[in-house]
């Protein structure tokens, strides 16, 4: 081979091991398949798996909010669906909710899940308007409804609260 060939594609290797680290500095996967799938949707590959994504639906309407959000982790292991993502901030937010307080580790996981859901969608905004069970339908409204149920104030004194519905 001559030597220009050679330092070519030893320029385009090094290169393209530089943008895999730097990607990796920025994106930060803690697993292997969150790494996979990180690459595949840069390729524009990625695809959720459809029957486990049902699977999770039926248990989220069932109000099996523990066994769909394993069923989700199923439909979208790399982290990279944001409607996937959606549900599962859902599931945690109506497990979470209770009339006389909210469980603050349930709602903070919420909250990572909606975030990571709002950083996937394109333009940051996303609405699930085909599923008429939910009563909210856009992320920024789940979001709103997570950090108000984290957030402590007088109005958490107020006993009208009881006669409250979770969305």
């Amino acid at each position: 081979m001559q030597e220009p060939v050679v330092r070519g594609v030893g320029a385009v290797v090094v290169i393209s091991y530089a943008a895999f680290i730097g990607w990796l500095f920025a994106a930060q996967p803690r697993t292997v398949t969150e790494v996979v799938g990180g690459v595949s949707a840069g390729f524009g590959t990625y695809t959720v798996d459809a029957q486990a994504f049902a699977d999770g639906l039926g248990f989220f309407r069932r109000d099996q909010f523990v066994e769909a959000r394993a069923a989700f982790a199923r439909a979208d292991p790399a982290l990279r669906d944001a409607r996937t993502q959606f549900f599962v901030a859902y599931s945690f937010y109506r497990q979470g909710w209770g009339r006389t307080h909210s469980d603050d580790a349930l709602f903070s996981s919420g909250a990572e899940a909606i975030d990571r859901a709002i950083a996937l969608a394109p333009g940051g905004r996303l609405v699930v308007d085909d599923d008429d069970d939910l009563q909210m339908k856009s992320a920024d409204e789940l979001k709103a409804e997570l950090q108000t149920g984290l957030t402590r104030d007088a109005s958490d004194f107020n006993p009208l609260r009881w006669f409250g519905t979770r969305k």
